[in-house]
């Protein structure tokens, strides 16, 4: 009798929704990444690696947390994508506040947008994501995101990298449906809209 294979949690579920989203929203350039490790996407031709992550604030952590230990049952079947959410995740499919049962571990080993940055900033800048042309940082966030965020975490970015030679000079900031394209150089940035049947097939394609 074959083995029941599980869902596919681990943190490869967001690097897979953030290559989809990446080549669905901004286009071809980036249909070349594949999932590797250090960084978490990259081109097989050194052209671009882009490391994942997730931040939230502190304040959100705490309640992610209390909503689980209160009411996990109800967040293992809350609608009737209840297949896939039965498997734990919930990224992409309901509002903000969300959180599946898996995903929940995900999520709590977030930190704020500020020590992100700082901790992958490090990484980049001491070699530890290899060598390639481009380097970007792709954040999941279940944060409300203000412009103010957005130029604070380029300001931040850039003074972290200040005249190091590897740098990320992309910040990827993504909400559930909204992607900001954050040129640190030109502190500017864009904003990309999600439709809500885009979120559910990067969402079934991920899990």
């Amino acid at each position: 009798m074959a083995k029941k294979v599980g869902p596919k949690f681990d943190t490869c579920f967001f690097e897979r929704y953030a290559k989809l989203t990446l080549e669905t929203v901004l286009g071809e350039r980036y249909s070349a990444l594949v999932n590797r490790d250090r960084p978490d996407l990259q081109t097989d031709d050194g052209r671009i690696g882009i490391e994942v992550t997730r931040a939230l604030k502190e304040s959100k952590i705490e309640a992610i947390k209390l909503l689980n230990e209160m009411a996990v049952a109800e967040v293992r079947t809350i609608s009737d994508l209840t297949e896939k959410r039965g498997m734990g995740y919930a990224y992409g499919l309901v509002d903000i506040d969300s959180v599946g049962t898996e995903e929940y571990r995900y999520w709590l080993e977030a930190s704020p947008l500020k020590r992100v940055i700082e901790n992958k900033v490090s990484k980049v800048v001491n070699g530890f994501y290899g060598d390639f042309e481009e380097f970007g940082l792709y954040i999941f966030t279940k944060d409300d995101v203000t412009a103010e965020d957005l130029l604070a975490a380029m300001k931040w970015t850039m003074e972290l990298q200040a005249k190091a030679e590897k740098q990320f000079t992309t910040l990827y900031i993504s909400e559930v449906q909204t992607l900001y394209v954050c040129d640190v150089a030109t502190l500017s940035y864009k904003q990309y809209p999600i439709s809500r049947e885009m979120c559910k097939n990067f969402f079934v394609k991920s899990v």
